[in-house]
């Protein structure tokens, strides 16, 4: 699997990276032995980087995660996790996580935390959970309230952590486009994790974003690719950034899987493999929760994307005229 560098760092990506939100049970539990095969079947198919967080199942996908990895060469694999939730441990556990949005007990809660000390005591805390003693990249978790102090004191702990190289790059992971683009402005970082807003169904971070990226010489790793669920399977009652889809999303979903479809390619297809076109974009993140999952993903860009599937996204207004789209891949 081909592989690109997140920014001036030495930091290589798989142009695939396995998002492992799922493995910390999101939404619903997910077996040990399951979670285990889908990282091996992962690991099969030449995927080498791994993303987590401590918010995703309270540390379970950070377990998961490092368990499963636990003797392959370190040097092998890329692994970034991320900073600004410290998990408090619950005095009683009662009841689950699921307001949080994963199946798993609440033996813990999360408290924001965006201050120099918070980022040191959230990173020792994730390396012991991963059994590691470094990670690759470290993120700034959603600081969307917390911006000023992220600016002020979360960045200026990584980027210590980067200069002494305890981590390899850093940067900040988000559901929105603005307070990325001013940490690219006003800061040093290597690399954006960008969720949900640079999709097939939607190109926000097209119009500032991605170009800053680009012009800085800084990477872009892209989550969210299918909008929570939307560009898999899109139907009356499926999620869209975490909630049930509005009509007009819903019907532009639609009309994508339309044109998709009149060229023999399923929509999930064309979705995983848009963002990558962006000179910027370093690799896609995924989901899976199963070694089928995974492999069905895989499998999903092997396939051929002809031209005349982006131009009569165009055509149908569903993609800006200048929006990078894959190279033809026409069948041998």
């Amino acid at each position: 699997m081909r592989t690109r560098t997140l920014g001036r760092t030495g930091v290589e990506v798989t142009e695939l990276a396995y998002g492992a939100a799922g493995l910390g049970n999101l939404y619903r539990p997910v077996a040990d032995e399951e979670a285990a095969a889908a990282i091996d079947a992962a690991w099969d198919a030449g995927i080498r980087t791994f993303d987590t967080a401590p918010h995703y199942g309270l540390g379970l996908s950070e377990r998961r995660l490092g368990a499963a990895l636990r003797g392959r060469p370190r040097e092998s694999y890329t692994i970034s996790t991320k900073v600004g939730r410290l998990l408090v441990p619950n005095e009683t556990v009662e009841g689950d996580d699921l307001a949080g949005g994963f199946a798993v007990p609440a033996t813990h809660r999360r408290v924001w935390d965006f201050t120099a000390d918070g980022v040191l005591r959230s990173l020792e805390a994730s390396l012991e959970r991963l059994g590691l003693d470094r990670v690759d990249v470290a993120l700034i978790h959603d600081p969307d309230d917390h911006v000023e102090q992220a600016l002020r004191e979360a960045y200026p702990a990584l980027e210590r952590l980067r200069a002494e190289g305890v981590v390899g790059a850093i940067g900040v992971g988000m559901n929105q486009c603005a307070v990325p683009a001013r940490f690219l402005r006003e800061t040093d970082i290597d690399v954006v994790l960008l969720a949900g807003r640079y999709t097939l169904l939607e190109q926000e971070g097209l119009a500032e974003l991605l170009p800053e990226a680009a012009a800085r010489g800084r990477s872009v790793l892209i989550g969210g690719a299918f909008n929570s669920g939307l560009l898999i399977d899109p139907k009356p009652g499926v999620t869209y950034d975490y909630a049930p889809a509005p009509q007009p999303v819903l019907d532009r979903a639609l009309r994508l899987k339309a044109v998709t479809e009149r060229h023999g390619v399923p929509l999930r297809g064309a979705a995983l493999a848009f963002p990558s076109a962006h000179p910027a974009v370093a690799a896609v993140l995924t989901g899976a929760r199963s070694a089928e999952e995974v492999r069905d993903t895989v499998d999903l860009l092997s396939r051929p994307f002809p031209a005349a599937l982006w131009d009569d996204l165009r055509a149908e207004g569903l993609l800006h005229p200048n929006t990078p789209v894959p190279q033809p891949k026409e069948p041998s």
